[in-house]
């Protein structure tokens, strides 16, 4: 047999085989490239994958692979790949849908940021660029002819860059001082709203609700810390999170995952998967043949449900019932703390480095500590995996302690409970973590985000360096992942290797040498790493004979490039089983 280019026949036969419907004799497909790493450490480079039925058929060189065709079947040799790279598809274990439903509304970030159509919104730098932004929107508004009630929402604000480290009502009110505002921060932690919502949602000093910030005159000044306290505005904010839900924003979010080279996504813990819409949405969406990578959602205490517990973790095991070749369950998110560059996260003594005027000192606790092992433990005895948001040491504390106490009553092998963010966990807590076996993903896109003002504002030069700790986690034993908590920052797994290889910070800075990996540690993370966590690692990270047939596709080796260069690496697209999945279509 001769090699051929692929024709449309071959293409269609192709998705017929990765749909499972291939008729007559199954078809294989064989992929040459410039290389294939695999991160099988066993076969840890080869020439050529065979893909047949949506999965690996074979890896090596192109003779070996090529030494699986049989009389009569369907093999074809398509040659696309044959001067790029392809790794595993990356797996992007914390993200959130509502990356894909954000554009819905204005963006007011201090970074440029690109949409999932490609345009690339401004950064704003300073608070009057925000203010300018927003000036524009409620002229957009009121000329389309929206009642002045009608409330402008924004997304993606970060006082932090600003002089003066916080934006107040009295800064929106400059926009307006009739339309209602709420602005959601980059954090996701915290919204500013102006004067008039404040009054529209009858927000006062009186509030019991913490995290309702008061300025100087004793009166709340805009800002509303963590979900408790923006609930308050709830108009607004059920508004704001019925944007992220709006048509579009499922696949919007898969697009950008695939254009980035990313085969799977976890929407970890924005999904209300106990209100059946929700979950219909999911199910249709991820249904579509058009739709460019595999998803897999969290359940969340913090989305509503059963009261009980006990029933809220017996629906989370039926869900496994439900899952689809491109719908995933199994984990469970839960919240402990805030935001660091926010001032809500819990953590540990001295607190805070250069705090604002007025803060406590300390951040929140969104789950109380003594309530925390109890609720825990209700998802692991019902065999979930649970992944903990813990920015904060203080928090990650909690999470070991409970998984200690929890295993002790109730032992499980093999739990990989996770904790998120991970950023100021401790060389001592990471050696408690591997001796539990449990999992870390951590946050290495603060360090170029938000690097310079952990060092400089939030937690002071010598707890900065030690943030996101990737390299200690190695030594210590702990498989972890790293993620962007897309839509916090720009989902793309290249960045993120990117800032735990070389973690420069916004102004060009190196913080923290001693915890930089090696490309290829930064490699394992994303692919292999993030599986095990999930518990998918039978099924995806690598690729070798077995596995589904998902790939990235680069344009340049990362292995071969200056590690600097790492985050510039062009992406082709993806292959999701099998089937090749171009950027940007």
């Amino acid at each position: 047999m001769t090699d051929k280019t692929m024709t449309e026949d071959a293409v269609t036969d192709i998705r017929e085989s990765a749909d499972g419907e291939s008729g007559s004799g199954a078809a294989t497909v064989v992929y040459p490239a410039k290389r294939v790493i695999t991160m099988n450490p066993a076969n840890p480079f080869a020439e050529a994958v065979a893909v047949r039925d949506g999965r690996v058929l074979a890896v090596g060189t192109v003779s070996e692979v090529r030494s699986w065709e049989r009389p009569g079947e369907k093999f074809t040799i398509d040659t696309r790949f044959e001067n790029k790279i392809l790794l595993p598809g990356f797996i992007e274990a914390h993200s959130h849908v509502m990356a894909g439903g954000m554009w819905e509304m204005p963006y007011v970030g201090f970074f440029d940021r690109r949409d999932p159509n490609g345009q690339v919104w401004t950064g704003c730098g300073k608070f009057e660029d925000v203010e300018q932004r927003l000036i524009e929107a409620d002229r957009e508004m009121t000329e389309r002819g929206d009642d002045s009630g009608e409330i402008l929402l924004a997304w993606g604000l970060d006082p932090i860059y600003f002089e003066g480290d916080r934006v107040t009502r009295h800064h929106l009110d400059r926009v307006s001082d009739t339309r209602p505002i709420f602005v959601y921060h980059a954090s996701g932690h915290l919204a500013t709203v102006n004067t008039p919502m404040l009054e529209r949602a009858q927000i006062t000093a009186e509030a019991t609700t913490p995290g309702v910030s008061l300025g100087p005159d004793g009166q709340p000044d805009g800002e509303l810390q963590e979900p408790p306290a923006m609930n308050l505005a709830r108009e607004a904010f059920g508004k704001f999170r019925s944007n992220l839900a709006a048509p579009g924003a499922m696949q919007n979010y898969a697009r950008e995952a695939r254009n980035a080279g990313h085969t799977l996504v976890v929407d970890l813990g924005t999904s209300q998967l106990i209100v059946p819409e929700q979950m219909e949405r999911w199910q249709a969406s991820t249904a579509q043949d058009d739709f460019p990578c595999r998803a897999m959602v969290a359940l969340s205490s913090m989305m509503g449900g059963p009261s009980n517990l006990e029933d809220l973790a017996a629906f989370g095991e039926t869900l496994k019932d439900q899952e689809t070749d491109k719908l995933r369950f199994g984990v469970v998110k839960l919240l402990l703390d805030g935001s660091i560059q926010g001032f809500t996260a819990r953590i540990s003594w001295p607190y805070y480095y250069d705090a604002p005027e007025g803060h406590p000192g300390n951040g929140q606790w969104l789950i109380p500590p003594d309530q925390f092992a109890d609720i825990f433990g209700a998802f692991h005895r019902a065999g979930l995996t649970v992944h903990t948001h813990c920015n904060g040491d203080q928090a990650t504390e909690v999470f070991v302690r409970a998984v200690e106490k929890v295993l002790a009553e109730s032992p499980r092998p093999d739990h990989r409970h996770t904790v998120q963010h991970c950023q100021l966990t401790t060389k001592a807590q990471y050696k408690r973590m591997a001796a539990l076996g449990m999992c870390a993903n951590i946050f290495s896109n603060h360090i170029f985000y938000w690097g310079d003002q952990h060092r400089d504002i939030t937690v002071g030069p010598e707890r900065a360096r030690g943030m996101d700790a990737c390299a200690t986690a190695l030594r210590e034993g702990v498989s972890f992942s790293i993620h962007s908590d897309a839509p916090i920052t720009p989902l793309g797994h290249l960045h993120t290797a990117w800032c735990a290889v070389n973690r420069l910070t916004a102004s060009g800075k190196v913080l923290g040498e001693e915890e930089c990996i090696s490309v290829m540690d930064a490699l394992h993370a994303i692919t292999l790493g993030a599986a095990w966590q999930l518990k998918l690692d039978h099924d995806m990270g690598s690729i070798e004979s077995g596995k589904l047939a998902d790939f990235a596709v680069l344009e340049e080796d990362p292995l071969e490039i200056d590690p600097v260069r790492l985050k510039d690496i062009a992406v082709w697209g993806t292959v999701l089983g099998g089937v090749p999945q171009p950027a940007g279509t």
